[in-house]
């Protein structure tokens, strides 16, 4: 008798197929018509992407994806990969996928291959530590819309975020504690993904806690546990602590802000400028809202961040790689995943 396994897909947002001008517009323009993504109305939205950001940013963008880009193609995919080879390995009696809401290997594909394997059962895993609706809703919506239209609709099982699961946090730590005693930073910046403050907002059911206060993150998480930038302060939390970290050794900000609308502060790029001014000569920085390296972390933290903190009279900035497909992050996550199957 044919034993029925599990199927996981891994799911994120994606990357273009090449650095090429017109993959690079291809994604753009599916990413971005994401109303979770730019949260306008529809007209507004259209005007917005074709009039204003597809006719400029497609090539700067393309600039960016090819400082980054290697013989195996995206670091993005390719570190999924190696990712879910390790989880593979590590849960044999489990089939495992990964697919972008964005791009290629899609999730409708991926979804195709799973049911093709004969998984009756598929457990959504959105690879991000921290909740928002413009990553892990975005994804999630795709998965479930992909799903339900299947003529056998099979169960779903979906991973909330774990920003504060203590497999993920010691994953972090015990990769990143070698990293950081070698280099002996006089800081450590903790770089996360930026949102609008209305996407924040707008994560209140209550309207009554996020952003009412200027530390209302650092307190309310269990007034609204959904606040992606009170997970962030979790996140940093626990590392914090994991890394024998004291106050005043590290600071927290917000990266890659896109139009002119409010975000979340303190922004990344000011944040690495005062630093180095203030006299910060070696500086260390991590994101962990990304578990794989990616544009994000390689070429807007570890290139544009570092050009910045040297020219402001910072002397070294070491971005700490990420998870990616680090054997210790395969075990703990086969371990998070565990709980779900």
């Amino acid at each position: 008798m044919q034993t029925i396994k599990p199927g996981i897909l891994l799911i994120n947002t994606g990357t273009p197929d090449s650095p090429e001008v017109p993959d690079v517009r291809r994604y753009l323009r599916q990413f971005l018509s994401d109303y979770r993504v730019i949260d306008m109305y529809p007209v507004a939205r259209w005007l917005l992407l074709n009039l204003v950001i597809l006719p400029t940013r497609p090539k700067e963008s393309s600039h960016a994806y090819k400082k980054i880009w290697t013989d195996r193609g995206s670091p993005l995919i390719f570190h999924s990969e190696d990712f879910r080879d390790g989880l593979r390995a590590k849960l044999p009696d489990s089939l495992v996928e990964i697919g972008m809401a964005y791009g290629n290997p899609s999730i409708p594909d991926s979804v195709d291959s799973l049911l093709k394997q004969g998984a009756t059962r598929i457990i959504l895993v959105p690879m991000f530590p921290q909740y928002a609706s413009a990553t892990v809703g975005g994804v999630l919506e795709v998965s479930y819309k992909t799903i339900s239209q299947k003529m056998n609709v099979p169960t779903v099982t979906t991973v909330s975020p774990f920003y504060n699961h203590p497999a993920f946090l010691d994953a972090w730590a015990s990769i990143t504690k070698p990293k950081l005693d070698d280099f002996a930073p006089d800081h450590v910046l903790f770089s996360y993904h930026g949102l609008p403050e209305r996407h924040i907002k707008n994560c209140d059911p209550t309207s009554a806690h996020c952003l009412q206060k200027g530390d209302c993150c650092e307190h309310y998480l269990d007034a609204n546990p959904d606040c992606y930038k009170a997970q962030c302060f979790a996140t940093t939390k626990g590392l914090v602590e994991r890394l024998g970290l004291e106050e005043g050794d590290y600071t927290l900000a917000f990266q890659s802000k896109l139009g002119r609308d409010p975000w979340i502060t303190p922004a990344t790029d000011a944040t690495v400028e005062a630093l180095a001014q203030k006299g910060v000569k070696k500086l260390a920085v991590l994101s962990p809202a990304f578990v794989a390296d990616c544009i994000e972390t390689i070429e807007e933290l570890g290139m544009q961040a570092k050009d910045s903190f040297l020219d402001n009279g910072g002397e070294e900035l070491n971005l700490l790689s990420s998870l990616n497909g680090e054997g210790e992050w395969v075990e703990a996550f086969a371990n998070i995943l565990q709980e779900n199957l």
